[in-house]
């Protein structure tokens, strides 16, 4: 595809995340600046990376406002079902924007995929994808979490997220945060490892 196409659904989704009723302490649209993060990190980390995952990667939370986690139950089931669902709006959202911008059915279904997270761990991109996620999380985010949640509750969701992540992804982690001991153990490869079936 020529290049003003991606700009184009770039560009399209930026629109759509301008209408995020929820706001950075700046006052921008919260989800328009964590797209403009996650093509941030995304750059960071794969400067080569495809279309398809750049657009992927700026799309992750395309609207994510409409589909509120409150209207789901309360638990590991409520969230999994949320996040799920979330998942095949943005698919469903942004592959609608690669339509407008001329983009074939081959393209779209493969940022589908990405977008949906089928094969993490087996697909090398939506493994970027991932990583990417979890270094906008660590990077601009995990500063504000920490006073919301409990240490305990804390070790056990940054463990979570550091078994998102590939090996490479870790160890640069470790490299990039000053992380507290008990949480940078999370990132280590035996901790990483210890339970697959995050």
């Amino acid at each position: 595809m020529p290049k003003d196409a991606l700009l184009a659904v770039l560009a399209a989704i930026d629109a759509a995340n301008a209408a995020d009723p929820n706001s950075e302490p700046d006052g921008r649209p919260a989800a328009l600046v964590y797209g403009e993060r996650m093509s941030d990190e995304l750059a960071r980390r794969s400067p080569d990376a495809s279309e398809h995952l750049q657009i992927a990667a700026h799309g992750q939370h395309v609207e994510r406002w409409k589909i509120a986690r409150t209207d789901y139950p309360d638990g590991r089931a409520g969230y999994l079902r949320w996040r799920t669902d979330q998942g095949r709006a943005h698919a469903e959202r942004v592959t609608g924007l690669m339509a407008d911008a001329g983009y074939g059915p081959e393209d779209r279904d493969r940022v589908a995929r990405l977008l949906r997270k089928e094969g993490i761990k087996r697909n090398p991109e939506i493994q970027m994808l991932e990583d990417v996620i979890c270094f906008v999380f660590l990077r601009w985010y995990f500063a504000e979490f920490t006073v919301k949640h409990a240490d305990e509750d804390l070790e056990r969701i940054v463990a979570k997220t550091a078994r998102k992540m590939s090996p490479e992804a870790r160890t640069a982690a470790l490299a990039e945060f000053d992380l507290p001991p008990a949480l940078a153990a999370s990132f280590t490869e035996d901790a990483a490892t210890e339970d697959a079936a995050w």
